[in-house]
């Protein structure tokens, strides 16, 4: 099976704001941006389409076709209390201590990145028992990130290391 994984368009919100589920709405940019991204899919053959539920990314996929699934399991990463506050705003000391590990330690009523890892690989893996050749996926770049050192055995320490810009389109394949 072969999974196209979309990353929304550019959010509008003001750069440095921590936001991850929080459901913010896309950028003025985002019939450009639509655009250069359904100019790579609209050919595309697939089965069917899947979306995080956050504005931000359903806004693109009903661009794409109006028949999608939405699931939880794709959301980005929880951040609790951190959720639109600026990163310069955030106690330094918990900021520290969850970049040190944030692999394993949730922020204050939040989630660990192995937490958005456990729930997006359980998604991957419920899928690949589908008959389908090829899906899409718009979602974002911690669940993206997720699924390729998942699909790339890759330590998830190390998977920040793949730049998922604002409409990017990567394949992998289970």
């Amino acid at each position: 099976m072969e999974i196209v994984l979309i990353r929304h368009t550019t959010p509008n919100i003001k750069k440095g704001i921590c936001y991850g589920q929080s459901d913010i709405d896309v950028a003025d940019s985002f019939i450009d941006e639509a655009e250069k991204i359904l100019k790579k899919t609209t050919d595309l053959e697939y089965d069917i389409l899947y979306s995080s539920p956050l504005k931000r990314c359903k806004k693109l996929a009903q661009k794409i076709n109006s028949s999608i699934i939405t699931d939880d399991r794709l959301k980005e990463l929880n951040f609790g209390d951190w959720e639109l506050k600026s990163w310069n705003d955030i106690y330094k000391e918990d900021l520290n201590n969850w970049m040190d590990n944030f692999v394993e330690i949730p922020t204050k009523n939040g989630e660990s990145y192995i937490d958005l890892h456990k729930r997006s690989t359980d998604f991957i893996n419920e899928i690949s028992k589908l008959p389908y050749k090829r899906v899409i996926v718009v979602t974002h770049a911690g669940v993206i990130r997720s699924f390729w050192s998942y699909i790339h055995n890759i330590p998830l320490k190390n998977s920040f290391e793949l730049k998922v810009n604002y409409g990017e389109i990567l394949t992998v394949t289970i």
